[in-house]
């Protein structure tokens, strides 16, 4: 019954994202991020009651990482075979792109017998978002000249502006620990700058987090130590969300400051954007010594700034002394992965359980970006799935 009421609600809501791309959550609507945060509950609680939401009988999901990953990579092949696809990964060292194959030629080579195409693009600034639009070009080439029977859709698993299936995760695991998308108006949510032994670490998940939760009323405050800022035009998109949505949007260089009457915590290391901006230039030209330089530069700056820890001092500052920790993961933890890191082993130890939830709902997320991007009609398609009753365990 809950399951029917869950689905009927999604009736209302007015969206475009059939055989639309899921690129920028700020490209998106309300009511589509509803709709995708609302299928991917209704998929989790239909896994959950042994209800099998299959709805394709072959096809592949390609999944293309140009950088390292572990929770985004599972959580991608997860939903695949959640809805019956296959995932095929794409080795560009094993490719043909080593011999010049163009974007245009890969897009459609892959694609025949494909439905989606997962990219994970985020370590040079100015390219990863550009090379998912250029994947996209391709694809609808093909599609209109005859060549794919069908457009696959893309799914952005990160890339130098904006980490949708993290950050809409992350609103999933709110409005679950709250109770509804409603009851986060008003909370002060803190997007900090922790210290990291490690330098280059991508700015879209700060970026995704605060041009997020800004859309739902949250009271968004940015800390960072000077001159770790992100990319500009981004923050201004957080700043006008706010104003929209009734809520606020703060920057401080203070994390003891930031996180006092915070409701949730969520200290990340990120590279400044200036410096991001210098390490994709010199990574264009092959300048492995100025990035050497840049490295040592990058580490010693760091180091000044090891006092942003999250730990049991600022803990206590934050409203009722328990603010709700989150992380991305994999953290760095002080005397467990590294000497000194983003958060201390005390404070990590008592949310880890709740940060492995925070992380359960991406796959969902991802099934529900691709749910809803094949289908026109995804209540009806959900309702036929929950009639059918079909056991994903048959014994």
């Amino acid at each position: 019954m809950e399951l029917k009421q869950q689905i009927e609600q999604l009736k209302a809501l007015k969206t475009n994202l059939y055989q639309n791309d899921f690129l920028l959550t700020w490209e998106k609507s309300e009511e589509e991020l509803k709709m995708v945060l609302e299928t991917a509950a209704i998929l989790k609680k239909m896994r959950e009651n042994n209800i099998s939401p299959k709805v394709f009988e072959s096809g592949l999901a390609i999944s293309i990482f140009r950088d390292n990953s572990t929770r985004t990579r599972f959580s991608y092949a997860s939903a695949a075979n959640l809805l019956g696809l296959e995932v095929q990964d794409l080795d560009e060292k094993k490719s043909q792109i080593a011999h010049g194959e163009t974007v245009r030629e890969t897009a459609n080579m892959i694609s025949f017998l494909s439905d989606f195409i997962g990219i994970r693009d985020d370590m040079f600034i100015g390219e990863g978002h550009k090379y998912m639009l250029e994947v996209g070009q391709a694809l609808d080439d093909g599609y209109k000249n005859g060549v794919l029977p069908v457009r696959p859709g893309i799914v952005n698993l990160q890339c130098d502006q904006d980490h949708p299936t993290q950050s809409m995760a992350d609103l999933l695991h709110l409005k679950q620990h709250y109770g509804s998308l409603e009851a986060l108006k008003g909370k002060k949510i803190v997007m900090s700058w922790a210290y990291s032994p490690s330098y280059g670490k991508p700015l879209s998940v700060p970026q995704g987090i605060i041009t997020l939760m800004t859309r739902f009323g949250m009271n968004v405050e940015l800390a960072y130590p000077e001159g770790y800022e992100l990319i500009p035009e981004i923050v201004d998109i957080a700043r006008e969300n706010a104003k929209n949505s009734g809520g606020s949007f703060h920057i401080s260089h203070s994390m003891e400051e930031a996180v006092k009457d915070a409701d949730i915590v969520y200290p990340k290391s990120w590279a400044p954007f200036h410096v991001m901006v210098q390490r994709t230039e010199l990574l264009k030209k092959g300048d492995t010594q100025a990035l050497d330089e840049l490295e040592k530069a990058a580490l010693a700056e760091n180091a000044k700034h090891k006092d942003w820890e999250y730990n049991e001092h600022k803990m206590q500052l934050t409203k009722g002394q328990d603010a709700l920790y989150m992380h991305c993961l994999p953290a760095d933890i002080t005397d467990v992965s590294c000497k000194a890191g983003e958060v201390s082993k005390d404070v990590f130890e008592k949310y880890r359980i709740p940060t492995y939830v925070e992380a359960g709902f991406k796959p969902y997320i991802i099934a529900a970006m691709m749910f809803t991007n094949r289908f026109k009609n995804t209540p009806e398609v959900l309702q036929k799935i929950l009639d059918s009753n079909q056991k994903r365990v048959l014994y």
